[in-house]
């Protein structure tokens, strides 16, 4: 995987509850991860749309 970067964000406590939830019930390793999933999804829904039918980029395939 490529080099990763810190970036930081705000997120009101409520968000950082349920990241925690889904990290304490094992869903995901680490809230990273959790974000990482979340944007990764999000980039593909936006960027990639299934009618478009092109070949997604290294950072969206996992």
């Amino acid at each position: 995987m490529a080099k990763m970067k810190i970036i930081s964000v705000q997120l009101p406590q409520s968000m950082i509850h349920g990241l925690d939830a889904l990290v304490k019930r094992g869903v995901f390793p680490n809230r990273s991860e959790a974000i990482r999933v979340a944007i990764r999804e999000l980039l593909k829904k936006e960027l990639y749309r299934e009618e478009l039918q092109e070949e997604l980029p290294e950072y969206l395939v996992r």
